[in-house]
């Protein structure tokens, strides 16, 4: 069963990243997109890996040593456990920088391969999001915007 649910895990976030990256600009992506329960199926399968094992898990995240977390990764289910950890996230992150990169209007080809990075190396994709960003900022708000603001 672990097989198949580290398996299932990047399967149910690929769809996401296809939209996001092949087909930015049709109409449902940003529909879908929009929504965070994208992750939410991803997050079902960690959640299904961690509770049976709540017991080791609890004492290995709240005083954790590198012995301890090594030992919690080196099993099947735990490594399953930490993919589904980071394919949550990394989607997450990657549905964030998607979304914040199409209001400062940043052009699909800078985003593209960021997003390609963050599905790859997810710390790093969003360290190159947060500097690429900084050269786009956000539009001012226009005036029916400020008096809603009020």
């Amino acid at each position: 069963m672990t097989g198949f649910l580290f398996e299932l895990t990047f399967l149910l976030a690929a769809p996401f990243w296809a939209l996001m990256i092949l087909l930015p600009g049709w109409s449902w992506t940003r529909r879908i997109i929009a929504s965070p329960l994208i992750a939410l199926p991803v997050v079902l399968i960690y959640a299904a890996l961690v509770i049976p094992a709540f017991g080791e898990v609890l004492p290995a995240v709240t005083n954790p040593t590198l012995g301890g977390v090594r030992d919690l990764l080196g099993t099947a289910d735990g490594a399953a456990a930490g993919w589904a950890h980071m394919i949550a996230f990394d989607l997450f992150v990657g549905r964030w920088a998607w979304l914040d990169a199409r209001e400062r209007g940043i052009p699909h080809l800078v985003v593209a391969p960021i997003l390609v990075l963050t599905i790859l190396l997810g710390p790093l994709g969003l360290a190159a999001y947060l500097a690429a960003r900084t050269r786009w900022p956000l539009p001012a708000p226009t005036a029916p915007e400020l008096g809603a603001l009020r």
